[in-house]
């Protein structure tokens, strides 16, 4: 049985094409003979030669760690690779899109050019020139309606020039990106000392009026007839009121002509008081009615140059925040 089970050992190993290297010649012979059931293996050396199957799986085989670094260095280079190709597709993009991006701002800022002319000259044309030039002789009839409807009227237009032009100044103060926003809030001390001298300016000749027409201020003689006073007083108080509600929404809508709108109408409102010291005469106003659009004239240039300080305030503070913000950071937290 030995015999036999060593047969069938050798055929399977035969059908693998080993090789046999004997040592001892002899135990060939032990092998044929029969009864010879001692084998001694240590003088058996197989050189195995074998050629696999088809069926059957290859080896594995264990990769030295010098093979794994080196084939984890090839995977890295080759990852990098493809990172960098991917970054410069990107990078190749955004490049193009902020080209078209500058086409498209370019295009819209050259749009505006023509702004920076047309807004002053709208102002100029709704409020300066027939202040300036149109004699009030034909606009001035006398102390009645038509008169008072007259110069309404010319406000009226003034209103609206100064409208479309911190339209055209908002516009103008807009980024270049349409995309980007632009929230412009004044602060609080601004916003108090606007409303501060717009009721001051309201309050005082009202509370003067009223004390003349009910005798309470009996110093204030004699007393401005109502059509009279209606004709020096209501454009102004139309003007205040504009005013207010102009700079209310410039504040609400976050606009950056928030700064500009007070000088504007501050400045027509020099001249409307001018306009109202000549009228004086032509109503025969009694003298302290006269004393008293000389001092709201007074009080109107002291507020218009507060204002233009404060502009000038403003472009400085600007102006440093762009400074300190383009600094490094080491630089401007000294």
């Amino acid at each position: 049985m030995v015999t036999q089970g060593m047969v069938s050992l050798t055929k399977s190993l035969c059908t693998m094409t080993p090789r046999f290297r004997l040592k001892n010649p002899s135990l060939l012979q032990n092998l044929k003979t029969p009864g010879s059931c001692h084998l001694r293996f240590r003088n058996l050396r197989v050189l195995c030669t074998t050629k696999l199957s088809q069926w059957e799986p290859s080896p594995f085989i264990h990769a030295s760690a010098e093979e794994e670094a080196a084939a984890d260095i090839v995977l890295g280079k080759t990852a990098n690779v493809f990172e960098s190709v991917v970054s410069e597709t990107a990078e190749e993009e955004e490049e193009k899109l902020e080209s078209a991006q500058q086409q498209k701002n370019s295009q819209v800022q050259v749009l505006k050019w023509p702004i920076w002319l047309l807004g002053p000259s709208v102002l100029l044309t709704s409020g300066m020139a027939p202040t300036l030039w149109l004699p009030l002789s034909s606009v001035f009839l006398g102390s009645n309606v038509v008169s008072l409807l007259s110069l309404i009227g010319l406000d009226c237009i003034f209103n609206l020039g100064a409208a479309l032009f911190l339209l055209m100044a908002d516009s103008c103060a807009r980024p270049k990106d349409p995309s980007q926003s632009c929230n412009s809030t004044p602060p609080f001390s601004y916003k108090f000392w606007n409303l501060f001298s717009l009721i001051t300016g309201f309050l005082v000749p009202t509370l003067l009026l009223f004390g003349s027409q009910s005798g309470i201020l009996a110093s204030l003689q004699p007393q401005l007839p109502f059509l009279s006073s209606a004709v020096l007083f209501f454009p102004y108080f139309i003007l205040l009121a504009v005013q207010t509600l102009t700079e209310i929404l410039t504040w609400h809508w976050q606009s950056p002509v928030w700064l500009v709108t007070p000088v504007v109408y501050e400045a027509y409102r020099i001249l409307q008081l001018m306009r109202g010291l000549t009228l004086s005469a032509e109503v025969n106003a009694p003298v302290w009615v006269v004393h008293m659009l000389r001092g709201l004239v007074s009080w109107w240039v002291l507020i218009l140059g507060m204002q233009l300080m404060r502009v000038a305030w403003f472009a400085g503070f600007a102006s440093r925040t762009a400074t300190t913000s383009q600094q490094p950071p080491s630089v401007a937290s000294k």
